[in-house]
Parts: C-alpha cells; structure tokens; sequence
C-alpha cells in the first residue's frame, strides 16, 4: 500500500509538471535584416571566386549559415524591393509600377498594409529600423518655403510597425537628407546642396560646404539643389547606422523590455551612388574605390556580429544578409578596369529583369536554429518570402490577406533534405517589364513589342540561349501561372484579393478584359 501511494503521488507530480512544461516553448528568436543597396551577387568573395576584393564577414555568415545562391529581390530597384521584403507582396500590385519614390510622397505602405514589423510588435517583439526608408514620408510642408522642422513627420517607419527609427528618408540623391530620429531631424534639412564631383569614383558626393539658398548653391554635375543639414555627411552614415543598431540593442537589453524578442531592419545605404569609402579603408582591395566600399560594409556587418557575439545574443539570433537589386550600371566599367564582375557570371545589372538584375547575395545565419550550416540551397527564393520564413521561425500567426506572395523557406532551416519547389516568382524590372521563374526555367514574359523569351537557368544561368521557339510547352505554362499569380492578387492559397489599380499595359500578356472581368 505505501509504495502504492509513492508511486501515485510521484505519477501526480510528473504529470503537473510537464504540463507547465509542455506550455514552455523554446524561446523565440531575435531577427535581423541588413539590407545592403545596389550590391551584386559577385560583390561577395565567398560567392564570386575571382572577387578583387574580400568580404571576411559576409563569407562568415555564409560557412555558418545557408547560401540561398538562387535568392532574388523582389524588384531591380531600390522602393519596389524594400516593399516587397517587408510586407510580402509585390509592388507591383501598388500604385508604383515603375521605378522609384522620391523622399517626399505618400507612404506607399498603407495604413492596413501588414509588414514583417507589425507582425513581429503585435507578438510581443521590441522592433527598430535604422537606415535608409525609400518607402514616402510626409514631412512637414509642402517645400522649403513653407517646412516647419518643429512638426512631427508622418507615415514613415513609426506608423508602420516599428518602436524606433533612426535613419535617412531615401537615396542620397532625392535630398531631405538628415539624421532623423523618431519623427523629428535633430539638425533639420534647412541648407541646399547639389550633387559634387567625386575623385574616387564616377558617380557623386553629398558632403560641405552647404549653401543658405537654391540660388546659391553651385551646380557641377547640373543636378538641381536640394534641402540638407548642416551635419550631414554622405561617408558617415554607414558608422551613424552601425553605431545606432548597437545602441539600440544595448539599451533594448538593458530596458525594461530585455525579456523580449527584439527585430532590427539594418538597411545600408552601401554600395549605392554614392561611393564614398572612409579614407581608412583606401588602397583596400583591388577595385578602386567601389571595392573600398563594399570591403568597408562588410566591417560594418561584422561590428554588428561581434557585438552579439560578446552580448550573448548570437546563438538565437536569426541574421538574414541580402541585396535590394544588382549592381549600378557602373558594373561594367569595373570589368575592364579591375576584372572584378559584380554582377558575376548574370546578365546585367541593376534595373535589368535578367539574373544581374535581381539574383543577389543572400544568407541567412542563426546558430540555434540551422541545421548543418554552411549549406547552399540552389532552389529560387525570394525577399518577397522572409515574412512568412519569420512568421514561422517565431510562431506568428498570419491572416489571409498578410504576405500574400510570401512562401515559407522555415524548412529549409531546419531540414538538410528539403528541395522543395517554390511556386513561381514573379521578378520585375523598373521599366515595368515582367518574368517568372520556377525550378530551372525562367520566363521573360512578352512585353509591348518584345517578344517572351525562355531561358533553362540550369544549364545556361548566363541567359544566353533563347528556349522559346524549342519549348512553347514550357512557355505556356509559366505564362498561364504568371497570369493567375496576377488575376488572383496572390500567389498563396486563399481568397482572390484585389490589386490596387485598374489594367495597366505592363501586363502585355493578358488581355485587357480578362483583368477587367477578375477585378469585378
């Protein structure tokens, strides 16, 4: 009788216990974007072996992480692809159906629009952005006649799912260009400033002296002038954004929060125009000052994993490295000039809707929660994809009408044998020209008067050979899923949602009223 009674009081404690237990889950990673901006998939050496430069840092994340060699932005240039990362859906599917915003214009992320940061802040994570925006912010006035830098700038990244931003609205070269903090600059954009001349590249510099007025502000590459502050200094805003990110993670850790999960958008400005190496790292590498450049992101990169590194944060964190399109057209020239290919063995560049255009380094590092790394997945991803990728890692649920392109790679992770075949992705160029990939075979979809075109990135990854006349089968299908990844409003399961506008006559495909009759 009394073991009897031993064994059923220990079976009631066993089974008390596991139940809090069972209720515990492992604890939920931190999450880390850095978004570097014109980077090409060659201007990583651990990706391009013939690199004129070397990039330790990037190569770090790759031996301890997964290389996604097939990974791809969302778009061929900058406000298309950073909305495209953080909301998982195409731009496309918005008012911008070419090229860029400027720093000034309405958010083009809409009040109900979800992004990786809301989603993250409603489950509890603290959440900061530090970097360059290109996504519209309204600032206070109209133009620099009528600013009042003492109002608040609204619908900008605090309206949008973060608890901090500090950072730059846009591209150097739209102006507006400050070291912003919350909704306020703390030295406001009240001086005028045009492009200069740059010595150690072909582009431009943004630096004093300033001028008081547009009339007085020389002109040297005939660019019109544009509001700046005093402070500001093109070459300090990698140091300003690194500094900034490890602030914030300190105080996050010291704050009254440090018992929760944190998400940080690292957006570089680097290495886009304008190329303005600190002049500690001249004479780096053997490409010029682009190579500088790029050699002096990756120390940025590694500031910021070092410091998780002695912060004890780094074996659950989740740090995801990737591009927002290819490389300048400045590409070219460093190909005769150094023999360096930044865009590596893919045609084009940044803009272009071929490979150069939009394959892009991408690794993602998380010590915790990657199973044999220093993996290469060769299977297409994309940016589009990382909402619902950190939805799972985190356990976020998502409605219906959240990431709507976004297709999960969370097993990727996790399983060494998963070769799952994605969907297929819809890539875009700024001239608004479309394309679909699945598996090996890309689709350059017909656009006005250009032919489609079909390439098999299997064995021709260069795009050299035009498939389309030997494989009208392939050709078929691809252009019917791109025509229903556009009707649907979706590329996932679910309801037909709208796009946000009418017919637009990008979609040369599809006829006029096949659009016409989904959206009614």
């Amino acid at each position: 009788m009394r073991w009897s009674v031993l064994l059923f009081a220990l079976l009631t404690v066993i089974q008390c216990l596991p139940a809090k237990l069972a209720t515990a889950q492992p604890p939920r990673p931190n999450v880390i974007i850095i978004y570097t901006d014109d980077q090409g998939f060659g201007d990583a050496s651990c990706l391009n072996p013939m690199a004129k430069f070397q990039t330790p840092h990037l190569d770090q994340l790759a031996k301890e992480g997964i290389s996604f060699t097939n990974g791809h932005s969302s778009d061929a240039v900058c406000t298309p692809s950073r909305y495209g990362l953080l909301t998982g859906r195409y731009s496309w599917r918005t008012r911008l159906k070419r090229g860029v915003m400027g720093a000034e214009d309405e958010c083009l992320i809409t009040p109900d629009q979800s992004t990786i940061a809301s989603m993250l802040q409603q489950q509890g994570y603290h959440t900061a952005m530090v970097g360059k925006w290109h996504l519209g912010m309204d600032f206070p006035g109209t133009d620099h006649q009528t600013r009042d830098w003492s109002q608040p700038t609204k619908n900008m990244p605090l309206d949008h799912g973060f608890d901090y931003f500090y950072g730059i609205p846009a591209s150097l070269n739209y102006g507006v260009l400050a070291w912003f903090e919350g909704r306020h600059a703390k030295v406001p954009p009240t001086l005028f400033t045009a492009k200069k001349n740059n010595a150690r590249h072909v582009d431009y510099r943004i630096m004093p002296p300033y001028q008081k007025t547009p009339a007085k502000t020389p002109t040297p590459q005939k660019t019109r002038p544009f509001e700046v502050a005093e402070d500001f200094i093109d070459n300090q805003c990698l140091t300003r954004f690194t500094d900034k990110a490890i602030e914030w993670m300190k105080t996050h850790q010291q704050g009254e929060r440090k018992s929760d999960p944190f998400f940080l958008y690292l957006p570089y400005t680097s290495p886009h125009y304008p190329v303005c190496p600190l002049p500690e790292f001249h004479g780096q590498g053997e490409c010029g000052g682009y190579g500088e450049f790029v050699i002096e992101t990756d120390y940025h990169v590694g500031r910021v994993m070092k410091y998780l590194n002695q912060s004890g944060l780094d074996e659950n964190t989740m740090i995801v490295f990737t591009s927002d399109n290819g490389p300048e057209k400045s590409w070219a020239g460093r190909i005769q000039e150094f023999a360096h290919y930044s865009n590596y063995i893919y045609r084009e560049g940044k803009r272009s809707i071929y490979e150069g255009g939009h394959r892009v380094p991408f690794f993602v590092r998380w010590p915790q929660g990657i199973a044999t790394p220093g993996r290469r997945y060769e299977q297409p991803v994309g940016q589009i994809d990382l909402l619902a990728t950190i939805a799972d890692v985190t356990g976020c649920e998502r409605s219906e009408t959240d990431g709507v392109d976004s297709i999960s790679f969370a097993n990727v992770l996790s399983n060494t044998k998963t070769n799952a075949e994605r969907p297929g992705l819809i890539n875009h160029a700024s001239s608004g020209q479309f394309s679909i990939t699945r598996g090996d075979w890309k689709l350059v979809l017909r656009w006005k008067r250009k032919p489609a075109e079909l390439y098999d990135l299997g064995n021709d990854p260069s795009e050299t050979k035009n498939l389309i006349s030997e494989r009208p089968d392939i050709a078929k299908l691809l252009t019917r899923e791109a025509t229903k990844i556009v009707l649907r409003g979706r590329t996932t399961p679910g309801p037909v949602v709208p796009n946000d506008t009418p017919y637009w006559d990008d979609l040369t495909w599809i006829p006029a009223k096949s659009y016409r009759a989904r959206a009614n």
